[in-house]
């Protein structure tokens, strides 16, 4: 390790003596005192990997110790992060590239051993539980049989990884969410490790496979959500090139007024920031108000970065850091050397530290904030609790636009939920389907609340809101109020401390009586893991074209990712998906109309049954303490007897079992050689889809229902998988033939070339003169490549926002797609699309598909793309008629590093040509 500032220094603390990079030592040469915690961070990695400018030379630490937080970000750093945490969805296909690169780098002349993760790299199992039973005692049982027997092969992969690959550890599952278990046990906050026969500290910082991985900067930890490429990269040594970026200052004074939540501040925040403009970009929180913010609630704002658009939202480590670590059961000695280092460093914050300089900032008085929920189909479109029943309204015109106009219906029959009569202009569109469910008569209507779900990370870390929905319940209780029986009801903590500390409260009982019982500890709802819907909510949503709905305490409420019948999705607290659920509905303004009826048929209130803060608090004093979380994670790699009894081979490479349709050696690496190719321009390519703005990883390549009538679902029947046994998309990542066939399947995903038809379709042009064919986008995919035509995408606005899924790069790779030219693009997205050999292009301002007059019938050339050097390329339209269009677009390799993983056909392949030169040596 070079030092070229001489900044190693020594750290005493209990009696161990750690060297560390000092910053205040650069400090004598640079003026650092305002330089934000998360650039102090990158700065001191780079100090700390410095090797003579191989990776990182004296100029990449001068160019971020004298940051100028106006400058655009036009200098190229690397970082190297300490760790890197998966989940089983992104995590299993990981592991299956890593299996395969152990089989290609031994063809290379090189020896599998050589393919191991170089720094601690964990998984949690936490995406594959589906709430297939719930409202009853044994759910939560009867959940995890099904999961074991839908995933016992990937599990099994799972445990032959952990035994086959060193520094790689599995949380099985039944234990918590990824970024719990990250929270309240697995992050380090300072680390220590021996480096060249020297014990180091250092700070600790994290890639993971999920956006949400965000969550941990909560505890001022610097990390966030990479592709699944970009991770394996980590893992196996290599730096992240990334630029220098803006960071936008947040202050937060005032405290949270009564009756508001963490989840409402999010929410606020998220929306605030969405206007603002943050993605690229780091967000630090800083202000008085840290001090009446609980580390729960600073670590629900975190986990929302990927929806305000950030690459992270970071706090500083102080005193709250430390009383969290405490009462998660951390050592003592770990939080000494946390507040040790901290305060060393200059990266502890109290009262007296000085606010940075910021690119940028934003200011929130909290006592502003209010009861809030966000939908009905974008995180960050947030609706005050007082605005639901217009808002959804609003929504309803274009939910329904695909819906036959209905006559002669009678008023009575549309009455709304809550007593309020409808205009007279919703008469004839608003149907009712008259169902019974649990020995009921019940009716179902626009609105009608079908998913109350209390799931994801984001809420269920926050003891706030967790206790707050279990006083809530308690309360309706007492006045018999009771869940609709159309409502599917759930209840999926982020960990096991949860369930302890809402029985040690009292309260689990009563959210059992509302009909919330445990159903996993898992995503569940979040990730599209809803499972069925009753079969008679089912049908008669489907009788009617009903516009229902779900109200999910999540991040995420992207179309078609709950539930495919659902088409209104709402972000809310805990607590208040509780009362939607006592609702029944959401056209409902919950402020001013009656949430139900008492024992004796007296209205009740929102307000009447809602718990306040007081009581919150003094519940959560009574309830949560360091003894919980120690003896749900003294043994949190050993798992149960299910997952210790999945038989899994040995071996340091994996015997591929080609029968299989959940584990498959992936085609990246066939045929390859030494050989590194060039950045050649695309000439005659056909457009597979052309989509507007807003399309998300989702849309792309869906997490959740496999369509038995979809190209996937036909591949999987053609191989004796029934459909009752199809699992989801997510738990099928290992193997590309599946994968492959479900890229742009989303059923929601609107292809512009058919105007605004939903469903993952397109228009095949086979030879010159002959009728377009519709196909669905695979089968139209792998005919153009029988006639060896290159394809292109083109998109509006945002394309790629949502999670971290390197599917939709890896699946629009194996489609034949060779560039998308978008307006622009999510970070980790086109992050990702570099990584699998995808040439991300952006159009010019106020340029799009639409203004040029594009409708996906032309053949296009992408030329002057010069080997990767130039920074923009002609793209040239060609019309059947003869015509042609010529317009420039930006090229978005941003690195040379970038340039040069693309010129080896991938990140992967330039990873395996380095370690099987290694060994060539």
């Amino acid at each position: 390790m070079a030092d070229s500032f001489a900044t190693r220094a020594r750290l005493d603390v209990n009696g161990k003596s750690y060297t560390y990079v000092s910053l205040p030592k650069l400090g004598e040469r640079f003026d650092l005192a305002k330089l934000p915690y998360s650039m102090k961070i990158l700065l001191e990695n780079l100090l700390r990997h410095e090797d003579g400018g191989i990776t990182v030379g004296k100029e990449h630490i001068e160019a971020v110790a004298s940051w100028n937080p106006k400058a655009e970000p036009d200098t190229e750093i690397a970082f190297m992060p300490a760790r890197v945490l998966l989940q089983d969805f992104t995590g299993v296909p990981c592991v299956v590239d890593l299996a395969a690169m152990r089989d290609a780098v031994a063809k290379l002349g090189g020896k599998p051993s050589q393919i191991n993760p170089l720094i601690p790299s964990e998984l949690v199992i936490d995406h594959s539980v589906q709430v297939d039973v719930f409202g009853r005692p044994d759910a939560l049982d009867l959940n995890g049989k099904i999961e074991f027997q839908r995933n016992k092969e990937r599990y099994g992969f799972l445990r032959w990884g952990q035994k086959a690959f060193e520094n790689f550890k599995v949380v099985p599952p039944n234990t918590g969410i990824v970024h719990q278990v990250n929270l309240e046990n697995l992050a380090r906050v300072v680390m220590a490790r021996e480096v060249d026969g020297v014990l180091m500290a250092f700070p600790d910082t994290v890639f993971g496979t999920d956006s949400h991985t965000t969550m941990i900067n909560g505890i001022g930890v610097l990390g966030w959500g990479v592709g699944g490429i970009e991770a394996e990269a980590a893992m196996l040594g290599q730096p992240s090139s990334m630029l220098i970026p803006q960071v936008v200052g947040f202050k937060l004074t005032g405290k949270l007024p009564e009756g508001a939540t963490g989840t409402d501040l999010v929410l606020t925040v998220t929306q605030m920031l969405r206007k603002l403009g943050v993605v690229g970009k780091f967000v630090e929180f800083y202000g008085d108000g840290l001090q009446h913010l609980p580390l729960a609630d600073r670590a629900t704002i975190s986990n929302m970065a990927p929806e305000y658009g950030a690459t992270c939202g970071i706090f500083p480590i102080d005193a709250e850091s430390l009383t969290y670590l405490r009462l998660s059961g951390r050592s003592e000695d770990q939080i000494a050397l946390v507040e040790a280092y901290a305060k060393a460093q200059g990266l502890w914050h109290d009262a007296q530290s000085p606010h940075a300089d910021y690119s940028a900032t934003l200011e929130l008085d909290m006592a502003d904030v209010r009861p809030s929920l966000a939908g009905p189909k974008r995180p960050q479109d947030r609706v005050l609790l007082e605005d639901m029943h217009a808002n959804f309204r609003e929504n309803l015109g274009p939910l329904t636009a695909h819906r036959k106009p209905r006559t002669g219906c009678a008023i009575e029959d549309f009455k709304e939920e809550g007593g309020a009569q409808p205009q007279a202009d919703h008469l004839a569109a608003e149907p009712v389907s008259k169902i019974r469910i649990q020995d009921q008569d019940a009716e179902l209507r626009d609105g009608s609340v079908v998913i109350a779900a209390i799931t994801s990370c984001t809420n269920t870390s926050n003891p706030a809101v967790m206790l707050g929905a279990g006083l809530l319940a308690r309360n309706a209780n007492k006045l018999g109020l009771k869940a609709k029986p159309w409502v599917k009801t759930s209840l999926g903590p982020g960990s096991l401390v949860v369930t302890d500390y809402l029985k040690k409260a009292g309260v689990l009982d009563d959210l059992e009586a509302l009909g919330f019982y445990v159903v996993g500890y898992g995503c569940t709802t979040c990730i599209g893991n809803s499972g069925p819907l009753p079969d008679e909510v089912s049908k008669g949503i489907a009788e009617n074209e009903l516009v229902v709905a779900s109200v999910l305490s999540g991040n995420r409420n992207f179309e078609g990712r709950v539930h495919p019948e659902v088409k209104a999705n709402y972000l809310a607290s805990p607590p208040l998906v509780v009362a939607y659920a006592l609702a029944g509905t959401v056209n409902i303004d919950l402020t001013t109309q009656p949430i139900g009826q008492d024992q004796n048929g007296k209205d009740v209130f929102l307000r009447d049954i809602w718990p306040s803060n007081k009581e919150i608090g003094d519940t959560i004093a009574a309830t949560v303490g360091p003894e919980l979380f120690a003896q749900n994670y003294a043994d949190v790699f050993k798992g149960d007897s299910r997952w210790n009894d999945i038989a899994s081979p040995d071996g340091e490479s994996y015997q591929w079992d080609a029968s299989s349709t959940y584990i498959k050696n992936p085609p990246y690496f066939d045929g390859m050689t030494m050989s590194v190719g060039n950045i050649d321009d695309i000439h005659g390519a056909r457009v597979l889809g052309l989509f507007g703005d807003s399309i998300t990883t989702d849309h792309i390549s869906p997490a959740g229902n496999i369509k038995k009538d979809s190209p996937a679902g036909r591949f999987l029947q053609e191989r004796g998988v029934q459909p009752a046994d199809f699992n989801s998309y997510g738990s099928r990542r290992g193997n590309d033939d599946v994968m492959v066939r479900g890229t742009f399947a989303n059923i929601r995903i609107k292809n512009l070339m058919f105007g605004g038809e939903e469903g993952g379709n397109t228009l095949y042009y086979g030879k010159a003169g002959a009728t377009p064919e519709k196909l669905s986008i695979y089968d139209a995919a792998m005919k153009y490549k029988a006639d060896a035509v290159p394809l292109v995408v083109f998109a509006g606005k945002e394309y790629g926002t949502g999670s971290s899924r390197d599917w939709a790069a890896k699946g629009t790779n194996l489609l034949g797609v060779k560039a998308v030219v978008a307006e622009s693009f999510e970070r980790i997205h086109r992050s990702n699309l570099v990584g699998m050999g995808v040439l991300p292009c952006q159009f010019r301002n106020g340029e799009n598909a639409q203004t040029l007059g594009l409708d996906g019938s032309e053949t296009f050339d992408i030329t002057g793309l010069n080997d990767g050097a130039s920074k923009t390329a002609t793209v040239t339209a060609s019309r059947a008629d003869g015509s042609s269009k010529t317009f420039e677009v930006k090229v978005l390799l941003l690195t040379p590093k970038e340039v040069e993983y693309f010129r080896h056909g991938g990140l992967l392949q330039y990873v395996l040509r380095q370690l099987a030169a290694k060994k060539a040596a």
